[in-house]
């Protein structure tokens, strides 16, 4: 520090001055005795002491003259006097007081990564702050690397006291010739150099690593220091610590190192950007490695076999590049732990985070997504996302925020699961989940003809369907399974926007904002949702009129192995009948039902599979969606182009853009399972409705009398989306 520097230059000068002032004082009070003989100018002087009487003339007169000899004695007498008793113990007490504390060392909060992974403990990423590192204990540290390091940092290490006297008087020779220091410190003094002090190369802050080096010395053992250094010394870049260095360059556990490997590591300390074998000088890792071998070697630790073996092996370095799997998923699950336990437990903290993503259904979905785009282009499609979730827990099994993350050119870092987007018509579930909670059956007709409505500002909104037909009276069944819209619009200006709003909320669309915002339109998806909401929606679907929501952090556990959250069984808030919730997903299931507007061969089709779907577009082909779910698996994708710009007029809903994404991966997650259509609850009657089998929730069966009507196209020249 500045300080005690500034103390020392004080001291080298104070001592000039002490020993003029000694001399002077001791000539002064020894004047009147002292009698100089021949001797004098030699140091030798003769005291003589005044007798008992006196001569009557007191008036005493010594001829005093003293030589440059008789000086320089008593002025260096003054200065070893000034320095043993006063300003070496003024020193002393001026570095004391700006020491830090070595005590600390045990029980300050070490920075360490956390890291991120799959539910089957698959390392996704590791998030620190500036120092990626983690905590190991030393009886996990080969004992070929400890040797090493002793042998090339501190061959005394275990007979030294902290320092070596040799080094401290090259250093302070060097450091007043103005030269820099390089080298000499024993592994106490690089443990309190990288831990509690800094790395500036001056006599005052060596004299304090001296200092602090002793006193720690004095407290922990030999192997409480070593263990310690190998937590808490640079590597190189941003690993500290010998576990992150181990995974930095080798990827694989310290204590699956072999001797090569550790000899390598044991000479990274002195200079990790010198050593390092991404740096330009690469081939002066290998001299260094040869260096630390040679040493352990003469030490006795190896034998020449060994050391020769070592040095012909090839060492395998991972790419320097950070890796993150599941890139999107990753960065969800950070903002999660931020709100959670804050930026520094999460970059410092150590956490160990367990997640339910599924990393080979994620490279799956991934790959799906990007082979699929490609295949788009004609359709001026340049993006697309995918979520897929198990609706019985809520866990997130696959989270594809874009078909690439590190395309700049689309913005493909931004995660489109949890972005805001328009459903289109795949929240008309929300409108026909209250309609059928509120009287209405899956064989009440609705009137699918042309109507307007006038605002308050006196504009008129006249919904037309994606086919640009009318046709005339339609089931309910038929209405949702085609998606037509005017039905849709018709039946929500029944049920009322407050109830759509407070419902699709309920559901887990918790990005709605209140009624007044939205028009009838809103039942067309002219509200701005994420997927994430709409899979929570979907979900509540599956799970027979219950609400998961999506958590995908099976369990948290902190630096030194307490568990912070641990899943346990989700919470399941009712919000749908069960009856309600089954025919909706029987409606989507219906192949039959939705021939009309897909055809029988549509990739809404899974086969052998019974699947419920919805599929949405927005105004001008904007956003291009698939939902589709069993039980136990929901798929959600997303197409489109991030700048909101729009596709071509040429996609046809479910047939081209997000469907055959999502049959792709739905028929991957199904493949060699059985078939698992939905359980029938028990507030569900069936009847013959219409010419088929129909289901209604138990007290509106016998509310209309079934009568069939074929739907009857008419011509119309607007297109909407379905």
């Amino acid at each position: 520090m500045q300080t005690v520097h500034s103390f020392v230059l004080f001291i080298v000068q104070g001592l000039i001055v002490i020993g003029d002032v000694t001399l002077f004082l001791f000539l002064t009070i020894t004047k009147p005795f002292v009698k100089l003989g021949k001797g004098l100018g030699y140091g030798l002087t003769r005291i003589h002491f005044p007798k008992s009487k006196p001569r009557k003339k007191s008036k005493t007169i010594v001829s005093f003259r003293a030589s440059i000899g008789f000086k320089m004695k008593y002025f260096f007498l003054g200065i070893i006097f000034s320095l043993c008793f006063i300003f070496l113990p003024a020193l002393g007490y001026v570095i004391y007081k700006n020491l830090p504390d070595p005590t600390v060392l045990s029980t300050q909060q070490v920075p360490q990564t956390t890291k991120i992974y799959d539910r089957n403990h698959t390392l996704l990423y590791q998030l620190y702050a500036n120092q990626n590192r983690t905590l190991v204990k030393l009886k996990d540290i080969p004992l070929s690397l400890q040797q090493a390091t002793i042998a090339i940092e501190d061959k005394n290490f275990y007979k030294n006291p902290g320092f070596d006297v040799t080094a401290i008087a090259r250093a302070l020779i060097t450091d007043i010739k103005g030269h820099s220091f390089q080298g000499g410190s024993t592994i106490t003094q690089q443990l309190m150099k990288s831990s509690l002090l800094t790395s500036q190369q001056t006599v005052s802050r060596k004299l304090e690593e001296v200092a602090l080096s002793f006193w720690a010395e004095r407290i922990y053992s030999k192997k409480q220091i070593l263990e310690m250094y190998f937590n808490q010394v640079p590597y190189g870049g941003t690993a500290w610590g010998i576990e992150a260095a181990s995974q930095t360059y080798f990827g694989k556990d310290v204590k699956d190192l072999d001797l090569a490997e550790c000899a390598f590591l044991a000479g990274m300390p002195q200079a990790p950007s010198l050593y390092s074998p991404y740096s330009s000088t690469s081939d002066l890792w290998k001299k260094r490695q040869k260096e630390v071998l040679s040493r352990m070697q003469e030490l006795g630790y190896i034998s020449k076999d060994q050391e020769s073996s070592a040095n012909s092996e090839d060492l395998h370095f991972l790419s320097p590049r950070t890796p993150i799997l599941a890139p999107h998923f990753v960065m969800y699950i950070k903002d999660l732990l931020l709100q959670k336990y804050g930026l520094p437990m999460v970059e410092k903290g150590g956490l160990n985070v367990v997640t339910s993503l599924d990393l080979p259904t994620q490279e799956m979905a991934e790959r799906i997504v990007a082979d699929e785009i490609g295949k788009d282009g004609y359709l001026d499609i340049s993006n697309g996302a995918s979520l897929i979730t198990n609706p019985l827990n809520g866990d997130i099994l696959a989270m594809v925020g874009s078909r690439n993350y590190f395309d700049p050119v689309i913005d493909g870092n931004v995660n489109l699961t949890d972005s805001l987007r328009q459903p289109g018509s795949s929240i008309k579930v929300v409108t026909y989940a209250a309609a059928l909670s509120n009287g209405y059956t899956a064989a009440t007709m609705l009137d699918d003809s042309p109507v307007s409505y006038t605002s308050a500002w006196g504009s008129v909104y006249a919904p037309v369907n994606y086919d640009g037909r009318f046709h005339g009276r339609v089931t309910l069944r038929t209405a949702l399974a085609n998606s037509l819209n005017i039905p849709a619009v018709k039946t929500l200006d029944s049920v009322g926007i407050p109830t759509f709003v407070s419902l699709g909320r309920q559901m887990g669309i918790s990005h709605l904002q209140s009624p007044d915002h939205y028009g009838l339109s809103v039942t067309l998806g002219s509200a701005d949702v994420t997927m994430l909401d709409m899979a929570t929606a979907y979900g509540t679907l599956a799970n027979g009129g219950k609400r998961i929501d999506l958590d995908p952090i099976l369990e948290v556990t902190d630096g030194k192995g307490a568990v912070l959250e641990q899943k346990t069984t989700p919470l399941a808030a009712p919000v749908l009948s069960s009856g309600v919730s089954y025919i909706l997903s029987n409606i989507l299931s219906d192949n039959k039902a939705r021939e009309m507007e897909f055809g029988p061969n549509s990739p809404l089709v899974i086969p052998g599979h019974t699947v419920s779907v919805k599929t949405g577009t927005t105004d001008n082909k904007r956003d291009n969606w698939t939902f589709g779910y069993t039980n136990d698996k929901l798929v959600a994708v997303w197409v489109g182009n991030n700048d909101n710009s729009p596709m071509s007029q040429n996609l046809a809903s479910g047939i081209t853009g997000a469907a055959p994404i999502w049959h792709n991966i739905m028929v991957n997650l199904l493949q060699n399972k059985p078939d698992s259509p939905p359980f029938i609850p028990g507030d569900i009657i069936a009847r013959s409705c219409s010419g088929r089998q129909e289901y209604f929730v138990k007290g509106t069966e016998n509310t209309l009398n079934c009568s069939y009507v074929t739907p009857l196209p008419s011509p119309s020249v607007v297109l909407a989306k379905p």
